[in-house]
C-alpha cells in the first residue's frame, strides 16, 4: 500500500551529527504524481522547530495505516514547489522496496555490532550480536559471565548507517534464553523490556538500511 494524500509522514534526515540524525520529524503529504511525493516542510513535534531540507537530502520515513501497520521505505529530495506554501518535492517509493511492520511485531536482520552489557553488582562486558530487530537482539559472549533465563540486562548498542554515521541505543532486556555453542560461548536472546520509542526508532532505522542492502545484492 503506498502512502496517499494527507498521510503523515514521520522521518529521519542523514545528516553527519549524530544528535540531528536521530531526530524524528513529520509532514503531510499534499500531493502525489506517479514518481514524486509533495510534502509540506517537516515539523519537530517537541520543539515545534521545522526542519530546512536541501537538494539531495537522504530520508529515512514511514507511514501508518489505520490497522497500525508501519511502512517504511528510504527517498532523497528531488527539489521543491512554490504553491500557496512551499513544498518539497520526494522520490516515490516503489512498491516493492516497501517495509511493513505491524505492531507488536519488528524485523530482524543479520547483524554483528558491538554490545555493551551491564549486570547487576556493576559487572560489564563487550558483546557482539548476530542478529537485531526493533523487538529484541541476540548476542555472543564469554561464557564465564553469569547470564541465564530471566536476568535482566542494561545495554548500549553501537548502531552504524549507511551515511557513515554512528549512534548509540540504550535500554534494559530481558534474557529469554542462553544457548551454549560448540566453540563454549554463549548466544543470549534477549527482548526488550525497557526502550524509549527514539531508541527503538533508531534500531529499526538500522534494521531497514541493512535489509536494503540485502536485496540489492
Amino acid at each position: 500500500m503506498l502512502p496517499m494524500i494527507n498521510q503523515i509522514l514521520y522521518m529521519q534526515i542523514a545528516s553527519s551529527d549524530d544528535e540531528e540524525a536521530a531526530l524524528v520529524y513529520k509532514a503531510r503529504i499534499a500531493d502525489l504524481t506517479d514518481d514524486e511525493m509533495f510534502i509540506e516542510v517537516p515539523l519537530h513535534e517537541g520543539t515545534g522547530r521545522l526542519k530546512r531540507l536541501f537538494l539531495g537530502d537522504e530520508i529515512s520515513a514511514y507511514y501508518m495505516t489505520q490497522e497500525g501497520v508501519k511502512h517504511y521505505f528510504n527517498s532523497h529530495v528531488l527539489g521543491f514547489k512554490e504553491d500557496a506554501v512551499r513544498l518539497i518535492r520526494i522520490r516515490k517509493p516503489d512498491p516493492d522496496s516497501i517495509t511493513k511492520i505491524q505492531r507488536r511485531h519488528f524485523l530482524r536482520v543479520a547483524a554483528e555490532l558491538e554490545i555493551a552489557v551491564k549486570l547487576s553488582g556493576n559487572v560489564r562486558f563487550i558483546g557482539i550480536t548476530d542478529d537485531v530487530g526493533g523487538g529484541g537482539i541476540s548476542f555472543m559472549v564469554d561464557s564465564r559471565w553469569s547470564i541465564e533465563q530471566g536476568t535482566e540486562l542494561d545495554c548500549w548498542l553501537l548502531v552504524p548507517y549507511r551515511n557513515g554515521s554512528v549512534d548509540h541505543s540504550q535500554f534494559t532486556a530481558e534474557v529469554v534464553r542462553v544457548k551454549t555453542l560448540d566453540n563454549g560461548k554463549h548466544q543470549v536472546m534477549a527482548k526488550f523490556s525497557k526502550i524509549m520509542d527514539s531508541e527503538r526508532q533508531r534500531i529499526i532505522r538500522f534494521c531497514f538500511e541493512r535489509q536494503l542492502d540485502y536485496r540489492k545484492r
